[in-house]
């Protein structure tokens, strides 16, 4: 049984940084793409972040580049989100995600993940 667990959420004031990492269990994590998603208050859920399998691609929603960054740790069965210069509008409901196939391509949309985590709260103030 695939089980995704996100931690690090918080409240942070603006301009801040909060690191989220979520660890994966149940399959081989090395295999699998990994991705970020938010849903904010009264917002449908957003794709944020996504690593391939392989941690060499990357992708970042245009909201968050330059300020955020995906990085995966094979060995932990973990995968990352440094938030830096965080702004009020940052402020979601955090989840990771992960897809059904092994060695997919990285898909940008919701659609593309099967497996999800049970979130983590993260809240800017400004």
């Amino acid at each position: 049984q695939v089980q995704l667990v996100e931690s690090g959420g918080g409240l942070v004031q603006a301009g801040g940084s909060l690191r989220l990492s979520c660890t994966a269990s149940g399959r081989t994590f090395s295999r699998y793409a990994m991705a970020w998603f938010r849903q904010g208050p009264g917002k449908e859920r957003a794709f944020v972040a996504a690593i391939s399998w392989s941690g060499g691609s990357t992708y970042y929603a245009d909201s968050v580049k330059g300020r955020f960054t995906i990085s995966r740790d094979n060995a932990k069965n973990t995968v990352y989100l440094q938030m830096n210069s965080l702004k009020a509008e940052d402020t979601a409901v955090y989840y990771c995600a992960s897809p059904i196939n092994a060695w997919a391509q990285v898909e940008l949309g919701p659609s593309g993940y099967n497996y999800w985590g049970q979130g983590t709260q993260v809240t800017v103030s400004s």
